[in-house]
């Protein structure tokens, strides 16, 4: 695609991955007509303080300010939801039946949080959370009294877990696995996240299931899990993971196996369709197979991917995946992909609270690296995962070795 204002892009999803790609677009010289198409009613807005700091006031957090919009001729369009893709008319049909051309499509839909199955129908205090609405529907029903159930002990439970012990609420979180992240951390992150948690008044249930919810009318009043105990509450939270959004790009035709299908530039099946951010599955450098990852900084690097292809440029170099989470006062990040068959290396800094869990495949090379409260352990872990040279795990371990003399000598073998 050239930047003639012939040619015009429809960006369907107004979050992180669909913002920033309208951005890059201008910033790159891109003049054609852009929209963009969200289902919310808000300006697009950062979704990590929903988790994060769902009960302050700084929670609504705009990505750009109201008039970037306009001043960058993007129209964009809340309260609009597309409900059907026509390739072969090259247009997307909202619900209010209204008709959209393009000649480029993205996807940045996202992924929507599972239900707890089994809900009652109408039941109000049972929520999940991915919505500026769905945080001040959480914090309205925290406000109102009784306890936290929290269904999950993924990132997103643990944060919230987190910010309600600051509010003196009483909190239990209920994971079916037999500890926390399991998916996504080392047993040795889950053991020290657990500890913390739980030194500062945290329930954790492990290797727990629910088997039903007790109700007074619309209001949960407890959850009855699978061993026969109950955990009384007042509100439930949901965090059970999050499903890629799959009805729309059904009506494509586009390939789909958990996520959108695209290559590493985001491109579809459809060479005129690309997909984005938490809906795409796509391949990963370093790694087999097809990733689908949920994250800010991977939404965006998806988005600056799609713009090189869009516009026929050099694309970047792929950046190192990562991650980051805030709970009580550590502040945790994530670099890599954790596989099986890993040895961890821990590497504790002298100072409070201070470690890193270093993840090394058999040859010594690092894949991932969590670190808390350490920033520089987690920017000299990306770029050893980067670099794939062996490294020392004796030396790893021993904080009197500098990370940046590691870095130096995997760089130089």
């Amino acid at each position: 695609m050239t930047t003639s204002t012939e040619q015009s892009v429809v960006i369907i999803g107004a979050g992180h991955g669909g913002t920033g790609l309208a951005a890059l677009l201008r910033q790159s010289g891109f003049t054609g007509p852009i929209t963009m198409v969200g289902d919310e009613e808000h300006l697009p807005y950062h979704r990590p303080p929903l988790s994060k700091k769902f009960d302050g006031p700084s929670v609504q957090q705009l990505l750009r300010p109201a008039e970037f919009y306009a001043d960058n001729q993007i129209d964009l369009r809340t309260r609009s939801r597309a409900v059907e893709i026509r390739p072969a008319t090259k247009t997307v049909l909202l619900a209010d039946r209204t008709e959209i051309g393009y000649d480029t499509l993205v996807l940045a839909t996202g992924s929507t949080p599972r239900p707890l199955p089994g809900t009652p129908q109408g039941t109000t205090s049972v929520i999940t959370l991915r919505t500026l609405d769905d945080a001040d529907t959480l914090n309205r029903s925290l406000t109102r009294g009784g306890e936290l159930a929290i269904v999950g002990g993924g990132y997103v439970g643990m944060e919230v877990a987190a910010v309600a012990r600051s509010r003196d609420m009483h909190v239990t979180v209920i994971e079916r696995e037999e500890r926390i992240l399991a998916r996504v951390a080392s047993p040795e992150l889950s053991r020290m996240l657990t500890d913390y948690h739980r030194d500062r008044g945290t329930t954790i249930l492990t290797g727990r299931s629910v088997a039903d919810l007790r109700t007074d009318g619309d209001r949960v009043t407890g959850v009855h899990l699978d061993d026969g105990a109950v955990v009384d509450c007042g509100t439930v939270l949901v965090g059970i993971g999050a499903a890629p959004e799959e009805l729309l790009p059904r009506t494509a035709g586009l390939e789909y196996d958990d996520g959108v299908i695209t290559d590493e530039y985001g491109r579809t099946s459809d060479p005129d369709i690309f997909a984005i951010g938490d809906v795409a599955r796509r391949p990963v450098a370093g790694h087999h197979g097809l990733r689908r990852l949920e994250s800010i900084p991977a939404a965006t690097e998806h988005a600056r991917h799609a713009v090189a292809a869009i516009l026929g440029q050099e694309p970047e170099d792929h950046e190192v995946p990562w991650f980051w989470s805030d709970q009580f006062d550590l502040k945790l990040k994530i670099a890599g992909l954790t596989t099986p068959d890993v040895t961890v290396v821990t590497r504790a800094t002298p100072g409070k609270n201070a470690v890193s869990f270093f993840h090394l495949q058999p040859g010594g090379n690092v894949v991932a690296v969590e670190a808390i409260n350490v920033p520089a352990d987690f920017n000299a872990g990306k770029k050893l995962i980067r670099s794939g040279a062996p490294v020392d795990a004796a030396a790893l371990a021993d904080p009197s070795i500098k990370m940046r003399d590691l870095v130096a000598r995997s760089e130089g073998a």
